[in-house]
């Protein structure tokens, strides 16, 4: 299982992706979230950044878990900040991790359904997609937001199954949080793996699921 990463490729029709964390490094939403809103949060309200900081991770954390987490609208009126144009501002910033246009061309070429399964509100997908130009790759996306509950829900994972229509024995999810994992693994999709080091400066790990660093390593088994 080591060798292989537990995949069997022959029998893998649908390929289900994360997409912050997974196919995008998630460097930029930490800093977003913990260095450039607190900046422009600290000038509003005529506080330091230090105060700022400390004021935002609380209400930050009082909507984790929640649909609300994700939601741009809910922190833009929350906030008093327009955070779509924030995201805008460093948009330059978002980065792919490596390899993965080429393990969607991997996908396209072998006539695999490639589906991006996020928890990211339908703006912040809007302005990734179209700055990395990998929204073509996909059959479908679908957001928490269209379906009304994150993915670690299981209710989550019986409406994608219904979109987008995949078999549950020929699938393969990729993520990097255990929790989405968890409850994929629950509703009975067959090959599962781990996606460590969602940012390049951050390390995680999982006890639970087979793990990938990279998509080449996947390309490597093909």
């Amino acid at each position: 299982m080591t060798e292989n990463k537990g995949l069997d490729w022959n029998s893998i029709e649908f390929v289900l992706l994360d997409m912050d964390g997974t196919l995008l490094d998630k460097g930029f939403d930490d800093y977003f979230w913990e260095t450039y809103v607190p900046k422009f949060y600290a000038e509003k309200y005529d506080i330091s950044r230090e105060d700022a900081h400390k004021v935002l991770m609380e209400k930050y954390k009082s909507q984790e878990g929640t649909l609300n987490w994700f939601d741009l609208d809910y922190w833009s009126e929350a906030l008093g900040l327009d955070i779509v144009q924030l995201k805008e501002q460093i948009s330059s910033l978002i980065r792919i991790h490596p390899d993965v246009p080429d393990f969607l061309e991997f996908l396209k070429k072998g006539n695999r359904k490639g589906f991006l399964v996020t928890n990211a509100h339908p703006k912040t997908i809007k302005l990734k997609l179209n700055k990395t130009g990998l929204g073509p790759y996909f059959t479908a996306v679908l957001s928490a937001f269209d379906v009304g509950v994150p993915k670690h829900s299981g209710r989550f994972w019986e409406k994608a199954g219904e979109r987008l229509g995949f078999i549950r024995d020929k699938a393969l999810f990729i993520d990097d949080e255990e929790v989405a994992l968890e409850a994929a693994s629950k509703y009975g999709i067959r090959y599962l793996l781990h996606k460590v080091n969602p940012g390049f400066r951050e390390v995680s790990s999982s006890n639970k699921f087979i793990q990938i660093a990279f998509f080449k390593e996947l390309l490597l088994l093909s």
